[in-house]
């Protein structure tokens, strides 16, 4: 075997850092280097399509990556923003930050690759015309022909049909852009400004990934249909794909998404929407070898042989071959499956070396202008001579001329000090950094669009040298920790301002015109900070005071300032912003941390502001009891409007006693997400029917832990109402809802956000009024969102509302229709019961 000089072998790591893992690079073990050596001579790629998280057939992706070691992709068009959080509070934007690490994690475990448009999920949606309308259809074919070209997928395979099957707008809407989106990619005159960065691309043919069960309702011959066994068994896995989708599905767990391995046969079909025809496999006629590539041909039959003579207990004996190949990869010109294959084929040296790399920061965050030290390390855990020549890292100059000698199993370190820039961007989701509005996010940079996630903030390169050649290899700067309980953990760098300021709640109620004083948390980032903290309002609202000063010594430090605010005299709302000054700089940003033990640490900078609301409210009860579901807010918004709230938990629900509770709310989804209401479920009637009031939020009608929620008989459907603009008729104006203590108008439904409600009641008996009627555009009048019944001495409420989002949220006239619910025991003692009895 011929041997290169170092020179003409320095193995380039060509590609951006969003594709560097947020944690140290993983050596493959045996198996997995076999498959990476299988795939190097593969040389083809299919791109599923989807509208949500959880959308895609984890099934197929891992078929497609693990056995045909195709490279795959899944675009998701919206980042499940508009959803429900079944392990947390967040909501909107922060779900949607959740969601992507999810999807993340789960590509890594079935191999495939995650893609985003900038399409908002605005939530469940009934029409498709309406989805391309509040996406802006030109905005997301835009997005989808710059994936498909800068992805360039032979085959595209959507998980929906283009019409007829699927009543979620955002699901029929995701395949028809698909199927647009195949036929523009190869047009230059479609989207030209798109050219500076990449070529056209027309793919070879687009199937659905149709459903077994409508194909049997159908009465569809299945013996004419394409298909692949995701049940199939992998032995250098351990694993068949279907077991993978499993392992991969389960990461979603913000929306309850665990999954069991389906073992056996688990065929999955595919119809054709366009392209050239076909009648074997998704791929035929495809070219899905180094023939593709002009000139690969000693490269091909050098990893061919590296493959064929790969051992398993001494991978180190194939690098002679894999640098050889390698030398071959670096002098063809071709500019999209070469750079991929040189980025697979480092992967395959790093493993068979058996190195492991590292560049560890002393903290886990830095301010912009900062100083930080770094320690690299690396060790050789093979039987090649390897020599560490060169260290480089973001910002600072090389450490070079290191030559130190990597003695198998000796670690290696080298502490590094580095000063970031000044213009080092905030650690950030990039799609939340330009303000944005319902429909798509912002954004500017066309580099950016399509990606899972920023880039990394800082790198460091290790150069070493073998007796075939040199190489560099890339890891990101981390901060390391050892948690008790999940052992040894890992974050990015973030840089984070020099302070950042937190108000205690995104929403401050004031149910009357008295002061109100509001906390304010100011936070150190840097070394020291002196300066003073500003609050913004506008003139009818007063501040006092106008400004306080603050002085920290040390990074990390607290505190905490409270400002007194003095509303107007009538009902108003107002956005209060704050800002920190030191010298001439400003900062004006605060900081959210989320942290689940399933994903990375994720840390954002929106602005410094929240939202003031003067409400024109009447408080009649003081004491309530809650009952917390899969995770709301409800329960602070309430204590600020000056209510005492309990979060109630199954031993207060068995023992304590229920009637000092004026009122008793469950959370959303409390009788699908909490097993033992079944066992309190009577206790609550009973409270209610010795004259309390107990309002019950949407569940869902599959899963119930109590087959009857009411005192009464009701079912609860899936009907809802997506159009949070949809006209409310009220149909029993003189009831007490709409009446006691707040006076509910057309006006109190103004400026919800993206929904009526959901699972309304379906059919219920004569014992409950329906007060109110709304409907999408098109669709006939629904009665069911919220029933109302009286029980004995008390109140029973079911409300379909989606109170989870408007509270939180700020709507005004949400908060004083939730009052009147609460109240509903006060007001039987206010009115006639006899002209309340239900019709």
């Amino acid at each position: 075997m011929k041997k290169y000089g170092y020179a003409l072998l320095v193995l380039l790591f060509i590609f951006t850092t969003a594709e560097i893992l947020s944690q140290p690079a993983k050596v493959l073990n045996s198996s997995e280097i076999k498959l990476a050596l299988k795939k190097l001579n593969t040389l083809g790629s299919i791109l599923y399509v989807a509208a949500h998280p959880d959308d895609e057939n984890t099934a197929v992706l891992s078929y497609y990556s693990s056995r045909e070691l195709f490279r795959t992709g899944y675009l998701s068009v919206t980042r499940g923003d508009g959803g429900q959080n079944l392990i947390g509070s967040e909501q909107a934007e922060l779900l949607g930050v959740i969601r992507t690490q999810e999807l993340i994690e789960a590509r890594k475990i079935d191999g495939a690759e995650q893609f985003f448009t900038r399409a908002i999920d605005f939530g469940y949606s009934k029409s498709t015309d309406e989805t391309l309308r509040f996406w802006n259809k030109q905005k997301m074919l835009e997005d989808y022909v710059w994936i498909i070209r800068k992805f360039r997928p032979d085959v595209i395979i959507t998980r929906f049909p283009l019409s007829g099957i699927d009543t979620h707008g955002h699901h029929t809407a995701s395949a028809i852009l698909a199927a647009e989106a195949f036929k523009l990619a190869g047009d230059p005159k479609i989207f030209p400004e798109q050219l500076k960065y990449v070529e056209t691309w027309q793919p070879e043919r687009i199937f659905w990934n149709a459903w077994l069960p409508w194909l049997q309702q159908q009465n569809t011959d299945l013996s004419t249909l394409l298909s692949i066994d995701a049940g199939e068994f992998n032995p250098l896995l351990g694993n068949s794909y279907s077991e993978i989708s499993a392992l991969s599905r389960s990461m979603h767990k913000s929306q309850g998404f665990g999954a069991s391995g389906r073992r056996g046969e688990t065929l999955n079909y595919f119809n054709l929407i366009d392209g050239s025809p076909v009648s074997k496999n998704l791929f035929e006629g495809i070219e899905t070898s180094w023939k593709r590539v002009e000139g690969s041909e000693t490269a091909a039959e050098l990893l061919k042989e590296a493959e064929e003579n790969f051992n398993p207990l001494n991978p180190t004996e194939i690098l002679p071959v894999l640098f050889e190949a390698y030398y071959h990869l670096q002098n063809l010109q071709e500019d999209y499956w070469v750079p991929l294959k040189i980025k697979e084929l480092k992967n395959v040296i790093f493993s068979c070396l058996g190195l492991w790399i590292e560049a560890i920061a002393e903290d886990y965050s830095a301010t912009p202008g900062s100083s930080i030290n770094i320690t690299a390390g690396i060790v050789n855990r093979s039987d090649a001579a390897v020599t560490l020549n060169e260290i480089n890292v973001s910002f600072n100059e090389s450490v070079k001329n290191i030559e130190h000698q990597l003695v198998k199993g000796n670690f290696f370190e080298k502490k590094i000090g580095i000063e970031l820039p000044e213009s080092i961007p905030f650690t950030q989701s990039y799609w939340l950094d330009e303000p944005f509005n319902h429909g798509s996010f912002n954004v500017s940079d066309q580099t950016l669009i399509g990606k899972a996630e920023n880039d990394q903030a800082v790198t460091a390169e290790f150069l070493i040298a073998t007796e075939f050649g040199e190489v560099t290899f890339t890891t990101p700067l981390l901060f390391r920790w050892t948690d008790p309980v999940g052992g040894e953990k890992y974050r990015p760098l973030e840089i984070t301002p020099d302070v950042t300021i937190n108000f205690q709640d995104k929403v401050f109620l004031l149910p009357d015109n008295s002061a109100k004083d509001i906390t304010v948390t100011l936070k150190n980032n840097s070394d020291s900070a002196e300066g003073v903290l500003r609050l913004d309002l506008p003139p009818d609202w007063k501040i006092m005071p106008d400004e306080i000063p603050f002085v920290f010594s040390r990074k990390g430090q607290e505190s905490i300032f409270t400002f007194s605010i003095l509303p107007p005299e009538s009902a108003s709302e107002t956005v209060l912003k704050a800002e920190a000054q030191i010298g001439y700089k400003k900062f004006n940003r605060s900081m959210i941390t989320i942290s689940y033990p399933h994903i990375l640490t994720q840390t954002l900078f929106p602005a410094a502001e929240t939202k003031l609301i003067r409400l024109d409210t009447k408080k009649t009860i003081s004491n309530i009891g809650y009952i917390m579901g899969s995770g709301d807010q409800i329960p602070d918004f309430l204590n600020q409007l000056g209510y005492n709230v309990t979060v109630l938990n199954d031993m207060q629900l068995h023992n304590s006693d229920l009637s000092v509770y004026n009122a008793i709310i469950t959370g959303i989804r409390a009788y699908n997400t909490r097993e033992s209401l079944s066992l309190y479920h009577q206790r609550l009637l009973d409270y209610v029917y010795e004259g309390g009031t107990l309002v019950v939020q949407y569940n869902v009608n599959r899963g119930l832990h109590t087959e009857n929620l009411g005192p009464y008989p009701f079912s609860i459907s899936r009907n809802r109402v997506t159009d949070e603009t949809s006209e409310v008729k009220f149909l029993n104006p003189e009831h007490q809802l709409l009446n006691y203590p707040n006076k509910i108008t057309e006006k109190d439904f103004k400026g919800w956000v993206q929904e009526r409600g959901l699972y309304y009641a379906g059919e219920w008996s004569n014992e409950y009024d329906t007060v109110i009627s709304l409907n999408d555009p098109g669709e006939e009048p629904k009665e069911g969102s919220l029933l109302f019944a009286i029980y004995g001495k008390g109140v029973f409420i079911y409300t379909g509302e989606s109170w989870f989002r408007q509270l939180p949220a700020g709507v005004s006239g949400a908060y004083r229709f939730f009052v009147n619910l609460i109240s509903s025991g006060t007001a039987l003692k206010e009115y006639d019961r006899k002209n309340r009895i239900a019709h």
